[in-house]
């Protein structure tokens, strides 16, 4: 007679933690955030106010200089249009010495979520408010041409008098595998894998390089922070019991909006 014993279910306290992008577009170095501090609201409107070159004249000397010019502003609304939310809840018989760790990981990847969602949201506002295109419909990029791409996108930038510094590139996984085959890249990255931290890359070709899944495919952006504004608002996290349910539950609202305020600072190129 077989002697059998009851193998009793283990609740790991370790949680799985979720594979997350990286947030890249809507970081201060890509992304400008100085107007962030002026919302506190769905709806709100921010009025980013831009002035005019002022205009350089011959001085004469022993002549009278001219009247003084009047400056001209130009005027771009950013618009906290954009909403997005969690709502989650871990019910009360779930084993103790879990909840805590779930509540946790969870609440992390919720709010790793949201911030997910801004960044596809100026992916695609950078592309739609951009004609500064380069390479008509595709580049190669194998055998040295992404690396190739990335000047050609740098000198699109330098004939708009775009600054050289502070300067960024975010391409898509593809791309970054082609980038990796050419020692230029290589080498202009000197530190490495070592430089890794949300999303960046490496720097070369004058960028600042990140990865990012939120790239369109096919697609190589670059820029400029100057280039688009960005804010974001958490505007609220609630945790509560649900009425009809005996569980911890984790409510968070989120708002958001962006603009192309510089489209001369933006530039993007297709590759094949």
């Amino acid at each position: 007679m077989a002697i059998t014993k009851a193998i009793p279910e283990v609740w790991s306290a370790r949680i799985q933690a979720a594979l997350l992008d990286a947030h890249v577009f809507g970081g201060p170095a890509v992304s400008n955030r100085e107007h962030e501090g002026e919302i506190a609201d769905y709806g709100d409107t921010v009025h980013i106010i831009s002035v005019a070159n002022v205009a350089i004249k011959d001085y004469v000397k022993d002549t009278d200089i001219a009247a003084p010019d009047a400056l001209t502003d130009a005027e771009a609304l950013l618009v906290v249009d954009q909403a997005k939310y969690f709502n989650f809840a871990i019910d009360d018989i779930d084993v103790a010495q879990t909840r805590p760790k779930l509540m946790d990981e969870a609440s992390r990847t919720a709010g790793w979520g949201l911030r997910d969602k801004s960044d596809e949201y100026i992916a695609a506002a950078m592309l739609a408010d951009t004609t500064n295109v380069v390479g008509g419909a595709g580049v190669a990029a194998a055998n040295g041409g992404a690396y190739d791409l990335l000047v050609d996108l740098g000198t699109a930038l330098t004939v708009q008098n775009v600054p050289l510094s502070d300067r960024w590139a975010i391409v898509p996984a593809a791309f970054h595998g082609f980038l990796v085959k050419d020692d230029r890249f290589v080498h202009a990255t000197a530190k490495g894998d070592d430089i890794l931290t949300n999303g960046l890359i490496g720097r070369a070709a004058g960028f600042d390089i990140y990865l990012s899944n939120n790239v369109t495919a096919g697609k190589v952006q670059v820029g400029h922070p100057m280039g688009f504004s960005f804010a974001e608002q958490i505007l609220n996290i609630e945790p509560y019991s649900p009425e009809r349910r005996f569980a911890d539950a984790l409510k968070g609202l989120y708002v958001y909006g962006g603009k192309v305020t510089q489209g001369k600072a933006l530039a993007h190129a297709t590759f094949t």
